[in-house]
């Protein structure tokens, strides 16, 4: 009973006790919040298009990795590239999804305030700025991908990783 009490007494409900939305010590830390509100759909001051463009390079430069390196054709010739054109696919697939979101009817849900971002983007959701950002998503996600696969299939990278294995 006395455990139930601390308990309560860390975790408070943030507006509406009944919308489950709770304060607890890791969504309200100074640091998870830092880092939550640093990511680019959230960081303020900078455009729709900055937005998409710095999400969909990190989406296509974190995917190829792991479809080239554990691909079913990871072992081939071809795995560089295999990996590119599937990473291009998954980035495709993605703003296709960021698109059928976008023309469902309606209106837009406008994330409320909540512990960890106190001042969700305004200016996101809507039709017009939610099609600009898919589009400048797509296109930073093939750039991500084939700056990804420069990295990972330059000669100069390749032997600095020798190096450093002792391959």
């Amino acid at each position: 009973m006395a455990e139930n009490k601390e308990l309560l007494s860390i975790v408070k409900p943030f507006n509406d006790p009944c919308a489950g939305d709770l304060i607890t010590p890791v969504n309200s830390n100074i640091a998870i919040k830092s880092i939550v509100n640093a990511l680019p759909i959230y960081r303020k001051g900078i455009s729709i298009r900055a937005r998409g463009l710095q999400l969909g390079a990190a989406f296509g430069f974190v995917l190829y990795g792991p479809f080239t390196i554990l691909g079913p054709m990871r072992n081939s010739e071809y795995s560089e590239m295999i990996g590119l054109f599937s990473t291009v696919g998954g980035i495709t697939i993605l703003a296709t999804l960021f698109y059928l979101y976008g023309q469902a009817g309606g209106n837009f849900y406008k994330p409320p305030a909540n512990p960890t971002v106190s001042n969700p983007p305004e200016d996101l959701f809507s039709h017009g700025s939610w099609s600009e950002f898919q589009n400048y998503f797509w296109l930073g996600g093939l750039l991500g991908s084939v700056v990804a696969w420069f990295t990972y299939t330059n000669e100069l990278v390749i032997q600095l990783t020798r190096i450093s294995f002792g391959a």
